[in-house]
């Protein structure tokens, strides 16, 4: 099991932080990395997932939610193929620093055969956690500062 994760501190209040990340409509107004995502923010049900990567290749693919609590974590699971090859169990989670400001863990676990030998695609995946991290830092202060 490999696992990828980031963190941020966001300036602005843990509601505003989810209400941007849960708006999938605005995605492709500021989320360099997820373009597109569609569907019901319920575990059980499947996400329509487009994301983009560093080289500007896109990605399709349909997770399951496994959980969202408001103001809290947002998780989904989704596999590339058949299950065990190359799965992944994405996550958002916040945590209130105080009224003003956010601390935004994100991450993802990736599990199965081809773990091992993904480590370009890893890399590449960790820096566009970051650079969505930073976009939805940005668009969250544009208020608050």
């Amino acid at each position: 099991m490999k696992h990828l994760a980031t963190e941020i501190i966001i300036n602005a209040p843990i509601e505003t932080v989810w209400d941007e990340l849960m708006d999938f409509k605005s995605y492709p107004e500021w989320n360099p990395f997820v373009i597109s995502i569609k569907g019901r923010k319920m575990a059980g049900k499947n996400l329509q997932i487009v994301l983009k990567t560093l080289k500007g290749k896109e990605m399709h693919f349909e997770p399951v939610v496994i959980k969202c609590k408001t103001y809290d974590e947002f998780r989904w699971r989704g596999k590339f193929g058949i299950r065990g090859i190359f799965d992944g169990e994405h996550y958002f989670v916040l945590e209130a620093l105080g009224t003003h400001q956010t601390v935004l863990m994100h991450g993802e676990f990736f599990s199965g055969l081809l773990v091992g030998i993904m480590g370009n695609l890893l890399k590449d995946t960790k820096e566009s956690f970051i650079q969505m991290n930073k976009a939805l830092k940005a668009r969250c202060e544009q208020d608050f500062l």
